[in-house]
């Protein structure tokens, strides 16, 4: 049996109640607490003399008890100071607050070690709450000293010398302590967990060091010996010991980083497998653009594309003309035209006399790709279907007929296109928009469809490198940035909550000048533990109220989707002026003529999806107004909305959203089928992630399904981790 896979409740020694403290860590088998890694190591490691000490970091130092007193203080504290002098003139003072029973841990004449960070107090330094460690057996002599009155004096008559102009000198090369003080080793590092009431750190440790005894020198090592001597990683036993018990910070460091990097090569091991299986053992259909077709295509375009664009769309189209199926993420900014590509690749598929088929996650988003593709396809021959929920039963029954004749040559819609009853005569290309909102392993349900097709996977959400790197890392990348002429850059105004009726009347004056607008609200009802403004008391309050001369619409996620395809209608026709909203309208929402956008509880939004939301109203030549409301609780949530305030560049906001709220908030890793990371952090880790994507990568070139005796161990850590939920059957 795997060590890592044995219940703790099995190990002997371990109590019930011990047992109900590890549970309340997730702490169930050896594996978990194995990589129950700590948060944090305090090094002690750097002792001084006492003279040598300085205002920065922890030190330690040891040396004699000459001092011991108890008392109470004004306030009703009480105090314990004990004081160590290593060459019999300079001290240092360790204190505990409301601790009156330390003094009985201390004797006179007892040498210890304390270790923390030192202040320069009066004319000493001093620790508070010092690590302590005693080094001597037993103490010279002496009985504990009771409390007394009094402040310490340093023994032999000396008094500390203050360091010049009263601030910590830094000591020249780190003075050793004094040799008249016998050699004693160092304190150690001592690793910080993350623990819950009741546990205390030193059962942990015990209790770890008995377990790794038992069990790790049992654990098979997945990392092949060459990737291990290649990058001088510890074996998985050693670097499990360097991380609990360390001897040096850096070999806990080194620890570490050996299960990151192994972690993340599993990862990359299994979408590089993942794209050979597409790659390599599928063949899709040759889509070749000729001059006559890219002319044909581009006369659509009321519009010259970018050089972005451009670029993208040589990228697609050598993708497209090849037999492997194309694997190819297209990430843009908001409103940088990443529709326009994807009209393109559908439009040389449909000339090469194959379907196409265009996925969005919502009806909403799929109703307005499939009026997007009318007003471009006006004149053309193409024969276009929109394929949602919304089809009544008949409807869709004489679709789904005509899409397996091959009667339908483009077909868009919701996940209602990778259900068993769809069928394709000759599928050639699949687009799926906002790749995000679906799991990883979506992609594959196409496959059931029709022959291998080729995909275009696109997302208007900028994606920080790593992320990409994990969410879509078996997707070759094409990247917009640049707008289109004309886009103007949106006015954004973070207002105090007492400046509301200015804003209100700022709108009002664009809305009679025919301009449309959306109110945003975090919820939308109201909520007894959230004082929060909600979508649905906001819209009567101001239907009602502040903007009874106007229409005022009503959307949120909770309405079926034939009234939100109404609302979304009536907006766009300018039937309606003001649209109360939750985040719904976040992707993909295109009215050009609604400039004016107010955010409620801003602070309660990502900055990707505060993104989102300003590129709603930057979709036209006027320039888009956005104000936030907003009243942070913390230094967070001010960042934030300053980063907000400072740029509209799309990718330099998420990469400071993750940095601020961590990946998990940007993209659910558990969504897209990678679960969520036990040791490896995207941020802090970036260059073991790529080290790891290189390696794992070269390692399926030469071993495509890892089938040598090296690799076996590896394959089945793939295989157990990946092997469902990014569909590995090739490999297993």
């Amino acid at each position: 049996m795997n060590p890592l896979h044995i219940a703790l409740d099995t190990v002997p020694g371990i109590s019930s109640a011990r047992l109900e403290l590890l549970e309340r860590l997730g702490l169930r088998t050896v594996g978990d607490l194995f990589f129950h890694f700590p948060r944090t190591y305090e090094d002690l490691n750097d002792v001084r003399a006492i003279a040598a000490l300085t205002a920065d970091g922890i030190q330690t130092v040891q040396g004699e008890v000459v001092e011991i007193e108890g008392r109470s203080l004004s306030d009703g504290r009480t105090v314990v100071s004990v004081v160590l002098s290593d060459d019999g003139k300079n001290c240092l003072e360790g204190v505990w607050f409301n601790q009156s029973f330390a003094a009985k841990r201390f004797r006179y004449g007892q040498r210890l070690s304390f270790s923390g960070k030192p202040k320069w107090y009066r004319d000493h330094w001093q620790m508070n709450n010092p690590r302590v460690q005693v080094l001597d057996g037993a103490s010279t002599g002496g009985t504990p000293v009771p409390p007394t009155g009094g402040t310490p004096v340093p023994p032999t008559g000396g008094t500390p010398v203050p360091p010049t102009g009263g601030t910590p000198v830094p000591p020249t090369g780190g003075t050793p302590v004094p040799p008249n003080t016998a050699p004693i080793p160092a304190p150690g590092v001592v690793p910080i967990y993350p623990l819950t009431e009741d546990l205390r750190p030193e059962h942990l440790r015990a209790l770890l060091r008995k377990t790794l005894d038992l069990h790790a020198s049992r654990l098979a090592d997945v990392l092949p010996v060459g990737l291990r001597q290649l990058h001088d990683w510890p074996t998985c036993d050693q670097a499990l010991r360097d991380v609990h018990f360390p001897l040096t910070v850096t070999a806990a460091t080194r620890g570490r980083r050996r299960f990151v990097y192994e972690e993340f090569l599993i990862l990359q091991l299994a979408l590089a497998l993942r794209r050979r299986e597409v790659r390599e053992e599928g063949r899709a259909p040759v889509l070749a653009t000729s001059p006559a077709i890219d002319a044909r295509i581009r006369r659509l375009f009321p519009f010259r594309l970018t050089g972005d664009q451009d670029r993208a769309v040589a990228d697609v189209c050598r993708d497209l003309a090849g037999e492997k199926p194309m694997q190819r993420l297209l990430q843009a900014d908001v409103g940088a035209g990443k529709t326009a590509v994807a009209v393109y690749a559908l439009l040389v598929t449909v000339a090469n006399k194959h379907q196409a088929a265009l996925m969005a996650p919502t009806e909403v988003l799929a109703r307005q790709h499939a009026r997007t593709l009318d007003r471009y396809l006006a004149h053309s021959r193409v024969r276009r279907l929109l394929l949602t929920g919304a089809l009544t039963p008949a409807e869709r029954r004489d679709a789904l007929a005509a899409l397996a004749a091959g009667e339908i040559d483009l077909v868009v819609g919701t996940q209602a296109l990778v259900q068993q009853d769809v069928r394709f005569a000759r599928l050639g290309l699949v687009v799926i928009d906002e790749q995000h909102k679906f799991g990883v392993h979506q992609r594959a349900r196409f496959r059931r469809l029709g022959a291998d097709p080729h995909y275009l996977v696109m997302t208007a959400t900028p994606i920080p490198r790593t992320v990409a790197l994990t969410v879509f890392g078996d997707l070759d990348v094409s990247i917009i940035r640049q707008l289109p002429p004309g886009r103007q850059t949106v006015r954004t105004r973070w207002e105090p909550a007492g400046q509301r009726e200015r804003v209100y009347t700022l709108l009002r004056e664009a809305l009679k000048q025919g301009r449309q607008g959306y109110i945003v609200c975090p919820l939308v009802e109201e909520s007894a533990s959230l004082d929060v403004k909600a979508a649905t008391q906001t819209h009567a309050e101001l239907h009602d109220g502040p903007f009874r001369d106007f229409r005022v619409g009503l959307l949120h996620g909770r309405q079926d989707e034939d009234i939100k395809a109404a609302v979304m209608e009536s907006f766009r026709k300018h039937e309606l002026d003001l649209l109360v909203c939750t985040s719904v309208i976040e992707v993909g929402v295109d009215v050009p003529n609604a400039t004016l956008l107010v955010i409620e509880h801003a602070e309660r939004f990502g900055l990707s999806q505060l993104h989102q939301l300003r590129g709603r109203v930057s979709r036209g030549a006027v320039a888009g107004q956005c104000y936030l409301f907003a009243d942070p609780p913390g230094e967070e949530g001010r960042q934030r909305l300053r980063a907000f305030l400072r740029t509209s560049d799309g990718f330099a906001l998420a990469e400071e959203d993750m940095k601020l709220r961590g990946v998990g908030e940007l993209f659910g890793a558990r969504q897209h089928g990678l679960g969520e990371l036990r040791v490896g952090d995207l941020l802090a880790d970036g260059d073991l992630l790529r080290q790891a994507r290189k390696d794992a990568f070269a390692l399926v070139v030469s071993d495509p399904k890892l089938r040598r005796p090296e690799h076996v161990l590896l394959r089945a850590a793939v295989l157990e981790r990946y092997g469902k939920t990014m569909d590995l059957a090739e490999i297993g």
